[in-house]
């Protein structure tokens, strides 16, 4: 397992509630979501590449498999029915 390090986030009260909701909807732990949005970015950016850095399916080892995006293809196929 890679090295992770600790630092110390503030965040206004009402975002971090949205961001719990989110993370709850993703199966996921609010470091998780983070972590999952922190690594979309990067991958977006060009800044990291493909699955780099351990987080298969933009997350790690428990809860549903997929993500954001196969949520929005699914929805946008839906859509077109």
């Amino acid at each position: 397992m890679a090295d992770k390090k600790n630092f110390i986030l503030r965040l206004d009260a009402d975002v971090y509630k949205l961001l719990e909701k989110w993370a709850a909807d993703e199966f996921r732990s609010v470091n998780g979501q983070l972590e999952w949005i922190i690594h979309q970015q990067l991958r977006a950016a060009g800044r990291m590449a493909g699955k780099e850095g351990g987080m298969e399916d933009g997350k790690k080892g428990r809860g549903r498999k997929g993500g954001e995006e196969e949520r929005r293809k699914g929805m946008e196929d839906g859509a077109k029915e």
